[in-house]
């Protein structure tokens, strides 16, 4: 037995998805583990893997015991994928793939088929469509003319409808095209109509050139995939604005950046970077894929003693970091791959992804306002120090089991890449002398993994520890959740529910009218203080969301997931505002939101019908619907009308 005396302190929420989409079933579907088992039962099977370099028994069952109290301790838990299928048979792993689609039929059929797969054992793909020719092209074989990527696209999309990964999650799929691509005004608009391409979120391959047009007014050139030959010409501000309208309307298209994010390509050589994950976050080569996992901030706040208030518990931080790096890194090694060419991919780079959530937690633990100075500056020493110390520790693998194959051909093995990357930022925790010896670690003993950082949206893993999702603000401090079946699970933040009594404001009509309005900014008999730091997703300005996300990708291999929310008043300038501001800070990619911009919002406050919306509250995936429900793609989130 596994760290017998450690029990996980799950709420009656965590319990409740946990019963329904982790726990492991017979085949009359009787559950037949608790979470503990859970825990044990992962923790053994990604333990395991350091048998592969030489441990003997006792020392794997230590690690096994360390894997337990780390993920029980709700301090880190792995993408659900892991939690979902290690020790069992079908044994698959990662969340995060991406597939090549080429102009063939044979190439787009065949991803198909591996998407099928894919989705069956849990993941999520993301294709870039771009290379595909546009609808009305002459297609030499039959003399016909091609349909173009959208027309696939809705292949796709029915093809993943008609699949469930095993039962626990719904696929789904990020589409991406090339701005530059002749049929981007048909993509930026395919879904419109509701209840089209709805297993799909979409996003813009935005790159340098055409920001660079929309920004001198020059005219931009929209070029056949194929030959390279111009289409047409088109007013840059112009197609812009068209994106910024979509997003504006309906909360897609996004915007990947990709030019931004294959100057960070660790491995250019190896190839480019044409796609992300589902969630944007994971931006990936074709038949690559990532593991994920995400530390609990929340749960590494010192107790406060006397006249000492709470704090960061910065050395616990470190001692996860190193733990969660060595659990990633087993995970690649004991995964069951859908793919010999993803396992391929994956095996030559080992990229991981190691993140966060619990952020707004932890600012609330430490009376910061989410949008305060305080708290920006607290973001930059969080990131910088799990990247430093992730660093730290996949140099420390590799010492014992060799660099990732690709080492030789990276980025990594030809510059002081850390220290280029970090000599212009302002850390406290990490100093440039610090990321100047991290670079001689690298070049004298190699790095483990391509990647080893990457903050995601976290979905229900926050939901099983309990804790704030990501690095966005709390959605509100009294609401329901809905899962998979529309079961309701109430919820009052539980951090602000103890205050509340402590200070004696607390009454069940204040929670009731706090569900109803979302937000306590105002309200009368919560003492302003407390008002100051408890603040929600609608009373945070754009740009301080924009300004959040730009922090955490400093430090970053990957990418972050994060919403930029807008009020419903908010104009399509502020928009574009935002989308031009994230690529100015280095964003990778981004998405918006305007509130009430979609019909059926998925996050219900307090006991009445979902309001106007259609974005996912938990990992900021845009909902479909199906069954009288609106239905989160990648994580399983459910409004339901009954």
């Amino acid at each position: 037995m596994i760290s017998p005396g450690l029990t996980p302190e799950l709420t009656p929420n965590a319990l409740t998805v946990l019963a329904r989409r982790y726990l492991r079933r017979d085949e009359n579907g009787h559950v037949l583990e608790t979470p503990e088992d859970l825990f044990r039962r992962v923790a053994r099977v990604i333990a395991a893997g350091d048998s592969v370099y030489g441990a003997n028994e006792a020392d794997v069952h230590s690690l096994a015991s360390q894997f337990y109290g780390l993920m029980a301790s709700l301090r880190f838990l792995p993408n659900s994928p892991t939690l979902m299928n290690a020790g069992l048979p079908l044994g698959q792993l990662s969340a995060c793939f991406v597939l090549p689609v080429d102009d063939s039929m044979v190439s787009i059929f065949d991803t198909l088929k591996h998407t099928a797969l894919i989705h069956q054992s849990g993941g999520g793909t993301g294709f870039s469509f771009s290379r595909l020719r546009p609808a009305g092209s002459v297609v030499r074989s039959s003399m016909g003319n091609s349909s173009g990527p959208v027309s696939f696209m809705s292949v796709y999309n029915a093809a993943t409808e008609a699949i469930k990964q095993g039962g626990t999650r719904r696929g789904a799929n990020m589409g991406i095209l090339r701005v530059d691509h002749p049929d981007i005004r048909e993509f930026i608009h395919c879904k419109d109509l509701p209840g089209r391409i709805v297993n799909f979120n979409i996003s813009v391959g935005v790159t340098d050139e055409f920001m660079q047009a929309y920004q001198s007014k020059t005219p931009f050139a929209l070029r056949h995939p194929g030959t390279g030959n111009i289409v047409e010409t088109v007013d840059p501000v112009a197609l812009f604005d068209e994106i910024v309208y979509s997003a504006w309307q309906t909360g897609e298209p996004g915007m990947i950046f990709v030019d931004t994010i294959n100057r960070d390509n660790p491995t250019p050589k190896i190839g480019a970077i044409e796609s992300t994950n589902p969630c944007g976050e994971v931006p990936l080569l074709p038949y690559e894929a990532c593991n994920l996992g995400s530390l609990n901030l929340g749960r590494f706040v010192t107790t406060p003693v006397a006249n000492s208030p709470a704090a960061l518990d910065w050395e616990a931080l470190q001692e996860a970091v190193y733990l969660s790096v060595h659990f990633l890194e087993n995970v690649i090694t004991q995964n069951q791959y859908p793919l010999p060419e993803i396992e391929a991919m994956v095996l030559g780079n080992r990229k991981i992804g190691l993140g966060l959530m619990g952020w707004a937690d932890l600012l609330m633990a430490l009376n910061l306002p989410y949008h305060s100075e305080e708290a920006f500056l607290l973001a930059e020493d969080v990131a910088a120090f799990v990247d430093y110390h992730s660093k730290k520790a996949s140099v420390k693998l590799a010492q014992e089991r060799g660099a990732f194959p690709n080492f030789a051909e990276s980025r990594y093995a030809t510059k002081n890449w850390q220290t280029e990357r970090h000599q212009s930022h302002s850390a406290r925790t990490v100093s440039l002398e610090d990321w100047q010896l991290l670079d001689e670690a690298i070049h004298k003993h190699g790095l483990r993994h391509a990647t080893t950082t990457c903050v995601a949206p976290t979905g229900t893993i926050s939901i099983i520890a309990g804790a704030s999702g990501g690095i966005e603000p709390v959605f509100s401090l009294v609401y329901e959740r809905n899962i998979m079946d529309g079961t309701r699970l109430p919820e009052v933040h539980p951090r602000f529910l103890s205050l509340a009594r402590e200070q004696g404001f607390y009454s069940d009509a204040l929670i009731e009218q706090i569900g109803e309005q979302g937000s306590i900014q105002g309200m009368a008999g919560i003492p302003e203080a407390v008002q100051r730091v408890y603040v929600t997703t609608r009373d945070i300005a754009p740009e301080s969301h924009v300004r959040m996300q730009a922090v955490f990708q400093r430090y970053n291999d990957n990418g972050v997931s994060k919403t930029i929310n807008f009020p419903q008043e908010a104009s399509t300038e502020s928009v574009a505002h935002a989308f031009s501001m994230a690529y100015q800070q280095g964003i990778k990619g981004m998405t918006v939101y305007r509130n009430n911009s979609r019909a059926d919002q998925p996050m219900a406050l307090g006991h009445h019908e979902p309001e106007n919306n259609h974005l996912c509250p938990e990992c900021s995936t845009m909902m479909r619907h199906g069954e009288g429900c609106w239905l989160c793609p990648a994580c399983a989130y459910s409004v339901c009308s009954v």
